[in-house]
């Protein structure tokens, strides 16, 4: 294995256990990184999850974006796969929608929607998102 090929190893594994670190720390230390929370997320009380009285450092959303990237980090270390451009494309905009769609209806006024229902339609989008990058640098040699 070249040192190239080593290296970008090495950064997939990282970048993976980044991922699935991350969640841990949000859920293991909110109080811990909640002041960074305000950076990435609007932190609204009403749209965040509690855990033994504490508020989450990012709303539903964003913990199901993150939530599904710590899943997905793992197993796109086990199971890389090419993908054209344009294919990646359609993977990241199908599981998109359902974050877009619930955001939508939400922001229309049409539909609203519990924490729960966000993290969940957001699962897929983070999911693909760490895929993706993964099975990316997979391919970069």
């Amino acid at each position: 294995m070249r040192a190239s090929a080593v290296s970008i190893t090495v950064g997939r594994g990282v970048l993976a256990a980044g991922a699935v670190l991350w969640l841990v720390v949000l859920l293991a230390l909110p109080a811990a990184v909640f002041p960074l929370g305000h950076f990435i997320c609007h932190q609204r009380p009403e749209r965040s999850f509690f855990l033994y009285g504490e508020q989450l450092p990012v709303c539903a959303r964003c913990t199901g974006m993150y939530t599904g990237a710590a899943l997905a980090a793992p197993l796109a270390l086990l199971s890389a796969v090419s993908l054209t451009r344009a294919r990646a494309r359609r993977v990241l905009i199908l599981c998109a929608l359902p974050t877009a769609v619930t955001w939508t209806l939400e922001f229309s006024g049409v539909l609203p929607f519990s924490n729960v229902s966000r993290c969940i339609a957001a699962l897929p989008l983070g999911f693909a998102a760490a895929w993706l990058v993964l099975n990316l640098l997979h391919g970069v040699e």
